[in-house]
């Protein structure tokens, strides 16, 4: 049992879903509110030292060139909304999407293109590899390629360095959903030449709902027409007198109001967890669950649904004898925490679960199929 997650009855196979605290992050909001109720905003300078320190921790994270170029927003919806409805399209463009993902990358660009009259084509994955079909429908029209760095449902993991290679090649934007990405494998917003990315903290970040990080290729920045205001995006936003609305230069101008200074803690005390053991470690003792896990399940017959040459943190498979939803209701009913996704059963373990515990979940499998 990791000391940051001492979980007594469950088994935690579902971080692509919403993951668990560490404890360090339950006690960070936990004095933050402490603090708030015994002592009110008294040190509100501090507070604001441990938001610009966390936009230091996000810098690190995605290898954004400035903690200056890292916005804080609600979700990755908010996020790729102020990119959807912040670029400035002219009608008859296109934005490639792929067919089935989250629906927080299709919805925003299926109704950005009503607005604007754009087209929105979505691209079946199946082909191999699935960059090459992506790629091949953009054309001399398309403005914009999103995707998701990790595939939600399949757990097929992007080759987002040759994605983003070919899209600056040929003047096309490229905006990367990293929710299953960040906090399960390194990334490099710039080495990827990625010109938005955002994700929620929620998922293997290890860290609340509610707040996510937005970034912008600082180069762009300026071509986002903004669609909300407030005091916090004004370049002195400590001015409240100033009548002069001048917007920041950097990613704040994203941020119109108060800041989420309680997730803000919260993130920070996860971020710092992740950053101490290293994502390159993280993903090595990611990689090793995901194999063991593949590994038992193929003994026991089940059909994996994810590419192993493509994985990431998500294994997906489906039960060879019985039926998925009961297997499902199963693993769920003895603690293991999973989802159904893709047409199978999505596990996506994180680097602290011990292999005994991917032990208890297979032998679960194993008893479902048995009865099956």
């Amino acid at each position: 049992m990791h000391p940051e997650f001492p979980h007594q009855d469950i088994i935690h196979l579902n971080h692509a879903a919403v993951g668990p605290w560490p404890l360090r992050t339950a006690e960070a909001v936990t004095a933050f509110a402490r603090e708030n109720a015994i002592s009110g905003s008294r040190h509100y300078a501090q507070w604001l030292k441990v938001e610009a320190a966390t936009r230091g921790l996000v810098q690190a994270l995605i290898g954004a060139e400035d903690a200056a170029d890292i916005a804080f927003v609600k979700n990755t919806s908010e996020a790729l909304s102020i990119v959807a409805f912040g670029l400035p399209w002219s009608a008859g463009q296109n934005i490639v999407i792929p067919r089935g993902e989250f629906p927080s990358n299709r919805v925003v660009w299926l109704m950005a293109a009503e607005r604007f009259g754009l087209e929105v084509r979505e691209v079946d994955l199946s082909y191999d590899p699935p960059e090459d079909a992506l790629l091949a429908a953009c054309d001399h029209r398309t403005a914009l390629l999103s995707c998701s760095a990790v595939q939600f449902a399949s757990g097929l993991r992007m080759d987002l360095h040759r994605l983003g290679t070919s899209l600056r090649g040929r003047g096309i934007l490229f905006c990367v959903d990293a929710i299953q990405h960040l906090g399960a494998l390194p990334f490099d917003a710039r080495a990827m030449q990625a010109d938005f990315v955002m994700a929620d903290a929620h998922k293997w970040l290890l860290a609340p709902e509610g707040i996510a990080l937005f970034y912008v290729r600082p180069e762009l920045r300026d071509r986002l027409i903004l669609q909300e205001f407030g005091w916090h995006m004004l370049a002195d936003s400590g001015d409240y007198s100033s009548e002069v609305l001048t917007v920041a230069d950097d990613a704040r101008r994203f941020e119109p109001g108060s800041p989420n200074l309680l997730g803000i803690h919260a993130l920070h005390a996860s971020l710092s967890l992740l950053l101490e053991v290293g994502l390159e470690q993280i993903a090595t003792a990611i990689d090793d669950r995901w194999q063991h896990l593949h590994d038992g399940l193929r003994s026991l017959g089940c059909e994996i649904l994810t590419p192993p040459a493509r994985r990431a943190g998500i294994l997906t498979f489906r039960p060879i004898r019985g039926e998925t939803e009961a297997m499902f209701q199963r693993l769920q009913h003895a603690g293991v925490l999973c989802a159904q996704r893709g047409g199978g059963i999505r596990f996506s373990p994180h680097f602290y679960l011990p292999m005994n515990a991917l032990d208890e979940a297979l032998a679960l499998v194993a008893e479902g199929a048995g009865s099956g």
